[in-house]
C-alpha cells in the first residue's frame, strides 16, 4: 500500500506578495513626495514643492 502524499499550497501567492509589496512601496513614496518632500529631492529647487502644495493643505500637513 502507498501512503497519500499531501500537497499544500501557500496561503497568499507570491505574486500577489509582490505586487502588495510594490504598491505599498509606491504609496509610501507618494505620501513622502506630499507631506515631507521639501524640494530635497527635486533638482530645480521647489518645484516639487509647488506641485504637491496644494495637496499639502488639503490632507492638512503644514508646509511652510
Amino acid at each position: 500500500m502507498s501512503k497519500a502524499q499531501t500537497i499544500t499550497t501557500p496561503a497568499v501567492s507570491a505574486r500577489l506578495l509582490a505586487t502588495a509589496a510594490g504598491f505599498t512601496a509606491m504609496m509610501l513614496l507618494l505620501a513622502y513626495l506630499v507631506a515631507f518632500d521639501q524640494g530635497a529631492l527635486s533638482q530645480t529647487g521647489m518645484y516639487l514643492h509647488e506641485l504637491m502644495h496644494d495637496g499639502r493643505h488639503l490632507l492638512g500637513v503644514p508646509c511652510h
